[in-house]
């Protein structure tokens, strides 16, 4: 397995790394308050973290949905958090255009599931020399995903993080198979499971989901023996602007942490007897 930094956290290496923070950037206020919260979390269990928040939601179910505040600012925001909580910062990119700016703030650039195979995307964000967070297809097998990597590398991209994020089922349903974390893991690359957007109900009016599964199918991907753990929290999911159906509340982020630790933890001691 592939082992790299971003920026002071590990991926690949023996301890789960966490990914995490609102779905995307509301204000500042709401962006230092979680990043602090999650920095703390992590640190009082030994787990390298990475703030996680979009400075922009370019796929929405509605043209009325709340997208972020103007990019300048959005990233400005994640500036700040990376400067005052000192931790590293991930965020998504949706277009070419927008990459060199986000790589200027980003420690780690995100490639939204719809667009995993967007060629020229995801070259321009391996140039960057940013690690790259490649999230797989709702519409693809998870084998499929070599070709992503196959890009990611051609453009010189030396640290890639695969995840898994559910496939649809049917209409307005997602289905997260395990295999394909197992299978994922095979390709070499750190693989990641995004415990709250295998969550959504997709489409419709607006993206519903339910957070009840969140505990469950994290222990699930944990036990099969993925490398980073993501997740959206927030600290009034209900009045989130965005996936308010799946972020959970911050208040359980230690709980939600202790259970991915003990997980991890045990698949560890077993995988050395």
């Amino acid at each position: 397995m592939k082992r790299f930094a971003i920026g002071a956290a590990e991926a690949g290496g023996p301890r789960l790394l966490v990914i995490a923070g609102p779905c995307v950037v509301e204000n500042a206020d709401l962006c230092l308050k979680v990043a602090s919260h999650l920095k703390a979390a992590c640190a009082a269990r030994g787990l390298p973290f990475v703030f996680k928040a979009s400075y922009r939601k370019a796929n929405r179910s509605s043209g009325r949905s709340f997208t972020g505040p103007p990019i300048d600012e959005a990233l400005a925001v994640l500036a700040r958090v990376k400067r005052e909580v000192g931790v590293p910062v991930l965020t998504d990119v949706h277009e070419v255009a927008e990459v060199a700016a986000a790589a200027a703030v980003a420690d780690a650039l995100q490639i939204p599931a719809f667009l995993c195979r967007q060629t020229a995307l995801l070259e321009a964000a391996a140039r960057t020399g940013r690690a790259v967070n490649v999230k797989k297809g709702q519409f693809l097998a998870p084998e499929d995903m070599a070709q992503a990597v196959e890009k990611l590398l051609g453009a010189g991209g030396e640290r890639i993080l695969l995840t898994e994020r559910g496939t649809s089922f049917g209409h307005h349903d997602l289905v997260v198979d395990m295999r394909g974390l197992v299978a994922m893991r095979a390709l070499g690359w750190p693989v990641v499971f995004d415990a709250t957007h295998s969550l959504q109900k997709p489409g419709g009016a607006e993206t519903r989901g339910d957070r009840r599964y969140a505990f469950p199918l994290m222990r699930a991907a944990i036990a099969c023996g993925v490398d980073a753990l993501f997740f959206e929290a927030h600290p009034d999911p209900e009045h989130a602007l965005s996936d308010a159906g799946t972020q959970l509340p911050l208040a359980e982020a230690e709980a939600f942490l202790d259970e991915a630790r003990r997980v991890h933890e045990a698949v560890t001691e077993r995988a050395h007897a």
